[in-house]
């Protein structure tokens, strides 16, 4: 049973060794990035399930990489349970996944779940385990004309609805959100969301939308589910 569900974004300046001066800009996100996480922990699960996009679907996925892209020579250890080779390198989710989770325990067990736009993949809950889940995914990267994406006017509402469906814990609205128009607007959630939305399907919780903000013009939202016993 998916008992506790966290969604979070993957930008890599959440890394202040990337963000630099600009860090205490999202001082507000990494904050609730961490009550989050901690919330996850609290619920007591045996395994915690890590879903991001990648070039392809895999659980396995290196648990070890580094930011030498963003140009700092800092290195992560996600510390999966298992992984075989040869295994995909670690994108972008998983690496903030593994900086985010880079002080917390090892138990529950890790488990990395690769996923590639624009498909789906319903993650079996229906077992004795007691899982949960750490999403990763940004949304619009339109919301300005300063904006990865640049400007469309469609971003702030196709954001709004996100949010409203992240804080009301609302599984059908998130699967239903359009992948054409996700595209169009540089969505980098919507795989991972629509696995939470499939996964979770079935089970009451209660949610909490935690951030809602777009500061670069992209749209981040951090959101806790609990599941209702």
């Amino acid at each position: 049973m998916l008992i506790a569900a966290a969604v979070v974004p993957h930008p890599p300046v959440l890394v202040p060794e990337i963000a630099q001066g600009f860090a205490p800009d999202l001082d507000t996100l990494r904050s609730a990035c961490g009550t989050a996480i901690d919330r996850l922990y609290a619920a007591g699960a045996d395994e915690l399930l890590i879903v991001g996009s990648g070039p392809r679907r895999s659980t396995d996925v290196a648990p070890t990489g580094g930011f030498h892209d963003y140009g700092v020579g800092l290195t992560v250890d996600g510390r999966w349970a298992s992984t075989t080779e040869p295994a995909e390198a670690m994108s972008l989710p998983f690496l903030i996944a593994a900086w985010l989770l880079r002080d917390r325990p090892e138990d529950p067990v890790r488990r990395p779940i690769m996923v590639d736009e624009p498909s789906t993949w319903e993650i079996s809950t229906a077992n004795d385990r007691r899982q949960a889940m750490l999403v990763l995914g940004d949304g619009a990267a339109s919301r300005t004309p300063q904006a990865p994406g640049h400007f469309d006017e469609r971003a702030e509402p196709y954001d709004a609805a996100v949010a409203r469906a992240l804080a009301a814990a609302d599984t059908k609205a998130l699967a239903d959100l359009d992948p054409e128009l996700s595209r169009q607007l540089h969505v980098a959630g919507l795989a991972p969301w629509k696995v939470l939305a499939a996964s979770a399907s079935g089970v009451e919780y209660d949610a909490e939308l935690l951030y809602d903000e777009a500061p670069y013009g992209v749209g981040y939202f951090v959101a806790t589910w609990l599941a209702r016993y």
